[in-house]
């Protein structure tokens, strides 16, 4: 196996790890976050059945046109996915930051989210 960066392998270990441990139910999704150089996307995913039950990203129209540093834009998905959780009847979530450190935009995302009334 070729090692593509030692970053993304070191990611990779890390997400394996969490993941271990994490799953989401419909009840209680697993929200999960990636986060390339220009943009950041979230989904709350059922596990069991494999479906992504709401989504949200920078990529969205209303928040791309909007012209903020890539932390403030995390905090517009985050309030985003909390309001789309809301309109699907979900409350709590499990927060998978998939191998990211807690810190940055992943931070200001869950923040955002928590902020908006979605527990986890």
């Amino acid at each position: 196996m070729a090692i593509k960066s030692l970053k993304e392998y070191r990611r990779n270990r890390i997400k394996n790890r969490i993941r271990k441990v994490l799953n989401g139910t419909a009840e209680r999704p697993r929200m999960t976050v990636f986060r390339s150089n220009k943009q950041i996307y979230v989904q709350l995913i059922d596990d069991l059945n494999g479906t992504t039950l709401a989504s949200a990203s920078s990529k969205v129209k209303s928040l791309s046109e909007k012209a903020v540093a890539k932390t403030e834009q995390a905090k517009l998905v985050g309030a985003l996915i909390a309001e789309r959780a809301a309109e699907a009847g979900i409350q709590t979530v499990v927060f998978d930051r998939n191998g990211y450190l807690y810190h940055g935009r992943v931070k200001a995302l869950a923040e955002a989210a928590r902020e908006k009334g979605l527990k986890f």
